[in-house]
């Protein structure tokens, strides 16, 4: 079991919002003093580079392969290079109550290392089956020690070997998307992908040696957030509007229906209820806040309206987040979209479980 819930905003197309969604979510929950922990694992390390000084990022990229580096990347080099255990991060302080392990464009290489790991668990390889939870114990260890409350991932548009792991080791994970056709025809790869890692990871646990640390490899949908979409006298325009049907008809068809075929505990049944919150397009407000590496909720000179639908948007998305993962805000169905926005080194510590036969 985790000491804190481990979620994955994740969609394998890009441009649908997933580090903005991440930052503004966890500032909210942050100031419900709930501690969060963001995992930068995308190689492009955008959540980063929003949070941290240039600075600071050039510092840590160009000591992440010594004994004293502190990016994902120096978490799970003596892993790679066949040296020993993966290496306990000190997370980066944000503020109050958010904390970071930063990304490292050097993740590709542990990307393809993953690659080849996976087949070998299927020869009951316990290097290669320890080498996907390395992740899951690093940051395990490091939201124990910090007392965190929920860790996010930060993932990479893509379907590849390192998102894998980090959906397996997610408790929820949370769909992104675009109200646009490509993301509506995008949900049934990201389905069947989902399906036949569980699948496969539960061949895995089933030949697993014992002692091997192994991944849960239950991920629950927790919903998902249509976002950066236009609107019209402050309601979702008719075009957008028409997409979105279309895509809570495939999130139930594609992601939902997929999921419960395998295990009925990983999806409700109604996608109605799956329904985060919606994020309209707030335009430059967001590039000042990247920038600024701050919330839209406080950044103030360039457009109130659109800040203040952020605060309540992010704030909605918080408390739902919160009660369906199980967290401590408030119990009860979720709350409805806001009125704007409504459609017409590391040892056993490691949250993995230890097979023993």
């Amino acid at each position: 079991m985790h000491s804190a819930k481990h979620l994955s905003i994740f969609n394998h197309k890009g441009g649908v919002g997933k580090t903005t969604i991440t930052v503004n979510v966890s500032m909210s929950l942050a100031k419900r003093r709930r501690r969060v922990l963001l995992v930068d694992s995308d190689p492009q390390c955008n959540l980063t580079a929003y949070l941290l000084k240039d600075d600071t990022v050039d510092r840590l990229l160009d000591k992440s392969d010594s004994p004293n580096g502190e990016t994902l990347w120096s978490a799970v080099r003596p892993v790679v290079n066949g040296i020993g255990p993966p290496k306990l991060v000190q997370p980066q302080k944000i503020r109050q109550d958010v904390y970071l392990i930063p990304g490292d464009i050097r993740m590709t290489e542990f990307e393809e290392f993953l690659f080849d790991s996976w087949t070998d668990c299927f020869k009951r390889r316990i290097g290669a089956i320890q080498a996907t939870s390395c992740i899951s114990q690093v940051v395990e260890a490091a939201a124990e020690e910090l007392g965190a409350d929920y860790v996010f991932y930060d993932t990479g548009p893509n379907i590849g070997a390192l998102n894998r792991v980090l959906l397996l080791d997610s408790d929820h994970f949370i769909i992104p998307v675009a109200c646009d056709l490509f993301s509506a025809r995008a949900l049934r790869t990201l389905g069947q992908t989902l399906r036949t890692w569980i699948i496969d990871w539960e061949t895995i646990t089933t030949i697993a040696p014992a002692g091997a640390l192994l991944l849960p490899g239950k991920p629950h949908f927790l919903g998902y957030i249509p976002q950066r979409f236009k609107t019209y006298g402050r309601e979702m325009g008719a075009i957008p509007r028409q997409f979105l049907r279309n895509i809570q008809r495939r999130m139930y068809s594609d992601i939902m229906r997929e999921l419960r075929e395998v295990d009925e505990s990983l999806s409700g049944d109604n996608v109605a209820n799956c329904l985060l919150e919606q994020v309209m397009e707030y335009g430059r407000i967001v590039t000042v806040a990247q920038k600024k590496g701050k919330p839209i909720s406080e950044i103030r000179s360039v457009n109130e309206d659109h800040r203040l639908d952020a605060s309540t948007t992010f704030s909605t998305m918080a408390d739902n987040i919160a009660r369906l993962a199980g967290g401590t805000l408030g119990t009860g169905k979720v709350a409805r979209p806001s009125k704007s926005l409504r459609s017409k080194k590391v040892s056993g510590r490691g949250r993995g479980r230890s097979r023993g036969r």
